[in-house]
């Protein structure tokens, strides 16, 4: 009799083992939801960052002129009609140029 109870709590024992781990709220679980947390976490504070920078540019934007100017001079290549432009073309880049520039003389002959 005494076997058949130790016996009866050890199969109670191992089915609640495996309910622990393997359950619907096991330990697996618990860890897969912990590393989803933190996966949520990181993006949320990337966007964050990006609400915060979009943010700024919009106050920019509001707030005068200044912003208005710095971003067409970016975006449009805008320049005032008192100053002068100069673009640096880097070694590389010139080799490039040169290069597609005698491939279509080539090509047009």
């Amino acid at each position: 009799m005494l076997r058949l109870v130790a016996l009866v709590l050890l199969a109670l024992l191992l089915a609640l083992g495996v309910k622990l781990y393997a359950g619907e709220w096991g330990l697996r679980e618990i860890a897969r939801l912990k590393a989803q947390i933190e996966e949520q976490k990181a993006e949320n504070a990337r966007l964050k960052q990006r609400n915060d920078t979009l943010a700024a540019d919009v106050e920019d934007l509001r707030s005068g002129k200044e912003g208005i100017e710095e971003r067409a001079r970016a975006e449009l290549g805008l320049i005032r009609p008192d100053e002068v432009f100069y673009q640096v073309v880097e070694p590389d880049s010139l080799e490039k140029m040169q290069a597609e520039k005698k491939k279509k003389d080539d090509a047009g002959h």
